[in-house]
């Protein structure tokens, strides 16, 4: 009987199943979408840092080491392989990298092993990032990573959501029928059979959608991380993520799914088969309309219309909830995330690309090579299409500044303790003083545009500090530092302490693609000099930089070409990175518009969650506003009266998530250009206004399409029917 039963509703009421099934696909597919891609983002990682890092996974350093160790090692029974790092080794010490068949025993047999060779439990190292990301943590650790519970949180979150949107599409079918569910209790149907029946409906309406659903989650998740491929291309340092995906992937989707389906039915089936069979009976399928409750603004603007689609609206309050958040947080979340980007992009412009775009063109970094052991300078010179090129390299010292030292304009500000917030130490401030080695080429061509004498034999100090008392960092005004009476200058680091000859103070600086801090006193100074004298303070940075100017216009061809035959020259002797100001900018702008596309695209997601719910929710009120608006007809209201009432619940549910969105939008625009110190208007000339109004009126139009869909087919019923047969839809 009941399987005849709902075969025949199935067959006679495509509408509420249509809206049962299209809930449980967009469920599904955004559940298999995020397990996908958290899947591909977590196996990323993982190559990520295998390739930086190596895949070791334990490793041990012994000072004297036997070839019986290795042995040794290799003899536990949960090693997989042991072998020597030849890199990491030294004439004094070894290092052994072990593998492990179960490395959730790492935290146990290390120190086994370590106690087994005679060694101490400082020789051990463990690959503490890569074994966090295989969610294996030190037991002893009383602050674990969380990265594992993050995603089950995520992943519960999601879940909730996803029950609420189904069960919204669930709730819809099953009070329309409980009329009919009223009547077959009466006749002897028992609760648990009015329960089984409604969960049956639920899964055959569901299984194909869920599988299909699962399917597009993963199609959808494979061209994401191609369009994330394809943004992210010419990002220097990134290797290329390919896209993977595990059958126990799909295993645990569709089993959250099938779970997640079951709880959304048995929510409203279980309310359902509680009722006795005389409340079923008796209820009359309709909305329970709120009399005393009244909708002022609506009422004021639409008049009697306004008054019966308020009060509708919040008859149908639970049932639009999921809809009116989805959209709001859809709208919220574009409109935000557009106004972000923008201004991001804004930031970037201005701090970097439009800051520096005169300093380079092409920038060479030296991996872990000293500005002394370069040796193709002057080969770097003879390249054709470069104009300049200047190697440098950093190193870090201090100085310590006499209070009598500081500047005029400096001490009108209060001082550098005023300014910079550097507490004074007797009569004494210390300060920063970074060190910029640069080749002596080039060091003698900045001597000569600051218009001093050439040498090799003292430092360029940079005398300047940010007004910060009268300036923001967006538009910082500088004022000079020191007196300029000192002719020498003692640095100091690691204890030890040098004086060098002061060539001239400046507030010109070479030009580099360096970002000075702002209280600090940076001296430029040749490889002569370093060499000769301030390597005994300390020991540089460990790379060195090659900035090079092109003899062209700085078209993309000519630089990618520039940056080719600069690295052809460099490859032969050194591990280097390279880039170019051209693409460094198109890259950029590539990041920036696929973060776009793929937040948008979530935004979109979540919209259409919101709308799908409305489509399931106005297709699927045919029956249960059918005596509502026949009661309506049957006072003297008219069906184009009615059509402005689906107008007027239409522009509600559309116009109140958008309502919302705007004045908390323009509170974070507020909010972000304020604390970015950025010119509002400037913001205001590029804010994304036209995107914003194109992603609301889509909203807005296919609101006004579910509900035009679902007021023609309720208008096309016999209403006056209605009133007096209980007949299905």
């Amino acid at each position: 009987m009941w399987k005849d039963y709902s075969k025949s509703y199935i067959k006679n009421n495509h509408a509420s199943s249509v809206s049962i099934m299209a809930a449980a696909l967009v469920a599904t597919m955004f559940l298999s979408l995020l397990c996908s891609i958290a899947y591909n983002f977590w196996i990323y990682e993982v190559e990520k840092i295998i390739l930086e890092e190596g895949d070791w996974q334990g490793r041990i350093v012994c000072e004297k080491f036997v070839e019986d160790d290795l042995s040794m090692v290799h003899q536990f029974a949960n090693v997989e392989k042991a072998v020597i790092n030849e890199e990491l080794s030294k004439r004094d010490e070894t290092v052994i990298d072990i593998y492990f068949q179960n490395a959730r025993n790492i935290y146990c047999d290390m120190p086994l092993i370590s106690a087994q060779l005679g060694l101490e439990e400082d020789s051990i190292q463990y690959h503490s990032l890569l074994l966090s990301r295989y969610f294996i943590h030190d037991p002893e650790d009383e602050t674990p990573p969380m990265l594992l519970a993050l995603y089950l949180a995520i992943l519960m979150i999601v879940v909730l959501s996803l029950i609420l949107i189904i069960r919204g599409s669930f709730e819809l079918s099953m009070n329309a029928r409980i009329h009919q569910f009223g009547i077959f209790s009466s006749i002897g149907a028992t609760p648990r059979q009015v329960r089984t029946c409604l969960l049956q409906e639920a899964m055959v309406l569901s299984i194909l959608p869920m599988l299909l659903g699962s399917l597009l989650g993963i199609l959808i998740s494979y061209e994401l991380i191609g369009a994330i491929n394809f943004f992210a291309a010419d990002v220097s340092g990134r290797h290329e993520a390919a896209f993977q995906y595990h059958p126990s992937i799909f295993v645990a989707t569709i089993l959250i799914s099938f779970l997640t389906v079951i709880f959304s039915a048995w929510i409203p089936a279980r309310k359902l088969s509680r009722m006795t069979p005389l409340e079923a009976i008796r209820n009359t399928g309709g909305l329970l309309l709120k009399k005393r409750k009244h909708s002022r603004i609506l009422s004021f603007i639409f008049g009697m219309k306004g008054e019966l689609a308020g009060n509708a609206l919040k008859a149908q309050k639970k049932s639009l909830r999921i809809s009116t958040l989805s959209l709001l947080l859809s709208f919220l979340g574009f409109s935000i995330m557009l106004c972000f980007t923008t201004l991001a992009d804004i930031s970037t412009r201005y701090t970097y690309f439009e800051r520096y775009q005169s300093a380079w063109d092409v920038m060479i970094t030296l991996k872990d090579t000293e500005i002394s052991d370069f040796s193709l300078t002057t080969e770097l010179q003879e390249i054709s299409g470069i104009q300049d090129a200047t190697v440098y390299q950093k190193a870090e010292s201090t100085t310590f500044l006499p209070e009598e030292l500081q500047s005029d304009e400096l001490a009108s500000l209060g001082g550098l303790e005023a300014v910079a917030g550097t507490p004074k130490t007797e009569d004494w401030f210390q300060v920063s003083a970074p060190i910029i080695i640069l080749d002596d080429a080039s060091f003698l061509n900045y001597c000569s545009q600051i218009g001093i004498t050439p040498r090799l034999d003292g430092a360029v100090v940079l005398n300047q500090i940010w007004d910060s008392v009268n300036s923001n960092f967006r538009y910082a005004e500088y004022i000079p530092f020191v007196t300029e009476d000192n002719q020498t200058t003692m640095l100091y680091k690691n204890g030890q302490s040098i004086e060098i000859p002061v060539l001239s103070y400046t507030q010109t600086v070479p030009k580099l693609r360096e970002e000075y801090r702002d209280y600090s006193l940076v001296h430029f100074v040749s490889l002569t000099m370093w060499k000769d004298t301030l390597h005994q303070i300390g020991e540089a940075d460990d790379d060195s930089f090659i900035r090079i100017f092109s003899s062209g216009n700085a078209s993309l061809a000519d630089l990618n070409s520039l940056e080719e035959d600069t690295r052809q020259l460099v490859s032969q002797q050194y591990e280097f990175e390279s880039e170019n100001r051209v693409q460094e900018r198109l890259s950029n702008d590539s990041l920036i518009q696929g973060m776009v596309m793929i937040l948008g695209a979530f935004c979109v997601l979540l919209a259409i969650i919101g709308i799908a719910n409305v489509f399931s929710n106005t297709l699927g009120f045919l029956r249960q506003r059918k005596r509502e608006f026949a009661q309506y007809m049957s006072i003297g209201l008219t069906p184009q009266e009615m059509r402005k009432m689906f107008c007027i619940e239409a522009f509600v549910i559309a116009g109140k998530p958008l309502l919302i969105t705007l004045p908390l939008t323009l509170l974070f625009v507020q909010f972000t250009v304020t604390a970015s110190y950025l010119d509002p208007m400037v913001f205001w000339s590029e804010a994304p206004v036209l995107p914003i109004l194109i992603f609301a009126a889509a909203i807005v139009l296919f609101v006004a399409l579910a509900y035009y869909i679902g007021g023609k087919r309720l208008l096309q019923c016999d209403l006056n029917e209605t009133l007096r047969n209980d007949a299905l839809v």
